[in-house]
């Protein structure tokens, strides 16, 4: 029993009231405001509405001019894990400092050092999560995986890479071309290489999205689903000639020719993939503006050319950093 008394001394006529600590605590809480996030997730740009992506990208800007402002902490009191089973540097370095400059903790947790790396199912993982953790970051190979977290964990989850999507990438570089030449919108965008890969499926759903025609020049065996550009819709074309593809382009991007996990088809893919790299040739055949894009890391001598490279290499590390900024308005979104 706890024992509460109010004025005095009970003989000077002071009623003394005594109280449970079951009542107590039922007290407290009663008073407590718990908060309760709003639950966004960002799994798909193909399922992110259009109104959505435009915030991101209009937040993208504010952060980036107002990163020394100490005063906007949406994250504040909340503790955030980023669950990656794929190695990252830009990724990982981004959404850590990113949560941190909002007001949030990360726990960065590899999946073999936790029960995933043992067969525990995504599912239980992310009920126990769910209940200790404030949001999710997850780099993985299976997009299921991504989904079925955000389904079971009750918490805002994004994509920060699958097999299959890579939207923290694409709404980057959709950011960068804004910063640097204004509207992408009716512009042209060549994507030269794996075809097939997380990064132009990503962009096939934007360029539907953003109204920019997007040319994918690829071998036949990895231009992406026909399903895929069914869906998508937009101004999206494939083809096996990389110059056709280049002819007129704002943008000219690539990407690794072996993603991580296809390191078993990797002299397949570097004899499949030999003649589709940007260089002063190809870079001829686009806009004389023309922006050159590498979502990092370069392979110099495959996908790009040294001396293209580092001809735009302020290009290519400006996209990087703004990796941080559009992460940061990502995860604003999120518990908005």
């Amino acid at each position: 029993m706890v024992s509460l008394v109010r004025g005095r001394c009970a003989e000077e006529g002071v009623v003394k009231k005594e109280v449970t600590a079951t009542m107590v605590l039922a007290i407290n809480f009663s008073l407590a405001k718990i908060p309760v996030l709003k639950m966004k997730n960002l799994l798909s740009l193909e399922k992110l509405p259009v109104a959505d992506l435009e915030k991101i990208l209009r937040d993208s800007v504010v952060f980036k001019r107002e990163r020394a402002r100490q005063d906007r902490k949406p994250l504040a009191g909340q503790c955030w894990a980023l669950i990656f089973s794929k190695s990252s540097t830009r990724t990982r370095v981004s959404f850590e400092v990113g949560i941190r400059e909002l007001g949030g903790e990360s726990l960065f947790l590899n999946a073999n050092d936790i029960q995933l790396g043992r067969g525990e199912p995504i599912k239980d993982t992310a009920r126990v999560l769910g209940r200790m953790i404030h949001g999710a970051v997850i780099r993985t190979f299976a997009q299921n995986d991504v989904e079925e977290f955000a389904e079971f964990s009750k918490i805002p989850t994004l994509n920060a890479l699958t097999d299959d999507e890579h939207p923290c990438q694409i709404i980057t570089d959709i950011f960068t071309y804004k910063e640097l030449r204004g509207p992408i919108s009716n512009k042209v965008v060549a994507f030269i290489g794996d075809g097939a890969c997380n990064v132009p499926r990503s962009w096939i759903s934007a360029a539907a999205k953003l109204n920019f025609e997007l040319r994918i020049a690829a071998p036949k065996k990895f231009q992406p689903p026909a399903e895929l550009l069914q869906r998508a819709g937009g101004k999206i074309s494939c083809t096996t000639d990389v110059e056709k593809a280049a002819k007129g382009a704002d943008l000219l991007y690539t990407d690794v020719w072996v993603s991580m996990g296809k390191e078993a088809e990797s002299a397949e893919r570097l004899k499949a993939f030999a003649g589709y790299q940007i260089n002063q040739k190809l870079l001829k055949l686009a806009n004389r503006d023309a922006l050159v894009m590498h979502c990092l890391p370069a392979y110099r001598g495959k996908e790009i050319d040294e001396e293209t490279f580092e001809a735009h290499a302020e290009t290519i590390f400006t996209q990087a950093e703004n990796r941080l900024h559009v992460q940061k308005a990502i995860l604003s979104w999120a518990v908005a």
